[in-house]
């Protein structure tokens, strides 16, 4: 692993111990991870993009689609800046920007409900009658009923953070690809983020998903129909309701290298800013990273961030400290922030080739202790 002084090298090896083995069992073919604190990194690829025995090595610069990281990534600082512009009201209804929803409860939804997962709707959009685009997109959103009424319960949703894009894109009159890249990644200087990678670039540097995603029924955006039933996807995001809208959303569809998901993370750190360039003001930060579910949710979220939900034990593991926040996402994904030691860990992973059956959590948990247990040993 690529150090800089200022970790116990002890649980560094036993990091890199625990990514070898699940890739040894076949769990997922690469990964890169790096830890900071302060001035202090540790960074390392390991693994292979497939497991073909001819396969690329992963590097430090390897891009992953990096799922549902989009929501932190993306659109809930989105909303926030257009927040700060006195362009969108927290806790005004959805109606207000998307007044095609009206009806079947969803009346009464808020944006922070929308945010914190707090809404009522259902975890996504169905995928039959087939269907394509974000036109459709919103008819679909606009069918569904509430099953709960707004504000009483936590579900994690992706109807939710579709819903946020959309706002975006009507609120701020721009597409949402290119709002984030003006405004969130050029200015962080995250040269490899972005939807869409192989409109920017060479896709044999992106880590590849699921195989045989694509059948011979599917219905893909007019961007994305080269692939062929049964192809990899490599650089065409592996989400399939974000693969009809698009390739791009507001809850998944991004993809970054852990160097660029870290200048975020170093971001957030210093309060919205980095190389002197302010990306979020102080208070949007603290929206985003400190719990602001409606009262009696036992799950605790940010506007964006995960603190407290059955979704962050793992990721969080043994050590780091409540208070601490992060999102994962289901291509194998994890970014945790923890505040009160000034670290963080990014994990990145194709955990999904060639199927999505693969599951790392219990490496998630030993991420999470392992990258505090690192970070703490060395402050004593």
């Amino acid at each position: 692993m690529s150090v800089q002084q200022g970790f116990n090298g002890h649980h560094l090896a036993a990091i890199d111990a625990a990514i070898g083995a699940a890739i040894a069992a076949r769990s997922l073919p690469g990964a890169v991870y790096r830890l900071e604190r302060g001035a202090a990194h540790a960074e390392r690829a390991y693994g292979r993009l497939d497991f073909g025995p001819a396969a690329a090595p992963v590097t430090v610069g390897t891009v992953f689609d990096v799922a549902s990281l989009t929501k932190v990534l993306v659109t809930a600082p989105a909303i926030l800046l257009l927040h700060e512009a006195g362009q969108i009201d927290l806790e005004a209804p959805l109606l207000r920007y998307l007044p095609e929803c009206a009806g079947g409860g969803k009346d009464a939804i808020t944006v922070r409900q929308l945010l914190t997962h707090t809404s009522g709707l259902l975890a996504g959009l169905p995928a039959i009658p087939a269907w394509e685009g974000r036109e459709a997109a919103l008819l679909l959103a606009s069918l569904e009923r509430v099953t709960h009424v707004p504000g009483s319960v936590f579900r994690y949703s992706d109807i939710n953070y579709i819903l946020l894009g959309l706002i975006i894109e009507r609120v701020a009159g721009m597409p949402l690809d290119a709002f984030a890249e003006q405004r969130i990644f050029a200015p962080l200087g995250m040269q490899d983020t972005g939807y869409r990678p192989l409109a920017r670039g060479d896709g044999r540097t992106i880590a590849p998903t699921q195989r045989g995603a694509v059948d011979a029924n599917a219905v893909l955006s007019k961007a994305q129909r080269g692939l062929a039933p049964g192809a990899v996807l490599q650089g065409h995001v592996h989400d399939p309701t974000v693969r009809r809208i698009g390739g791009v959303a507001g809850s998944a569809g991004v993809f970054s290298t852990a160097r660029d998901v870290a200048r975020f993370a170093r971001m957030l750190l210093a309060g919205g800013e980095l190389d002197g360039v302010r990306v979020l003001h102080p208070d949007s930060v603290r929206l985003l990273c400190t719990a602001q579910s409606p009262p009696g949710i036992a799950a605790l979220r940010g506007m964006g961030m995960d603190i407290d939900s059955p979704f962050a034990r793992r990721p969080r593991g043994r050590h780091y400290r409540l208070g601490s926040y992060g999102h994962t996402g289901f291509t194998g994904c994890i970014l945790w922030i923890d505040p009160q030691s000034q670290s963080f860990y990014v994990f990145l992973s194709n955990r999904v080739y060639p199927d999505d059956r693969n599951s790392i959590l219990p490496l998630y948990a030993e991420l999470g202790t392992l990258s505090a247990e690192a970070v703490l040993s060395a402050q004593q």
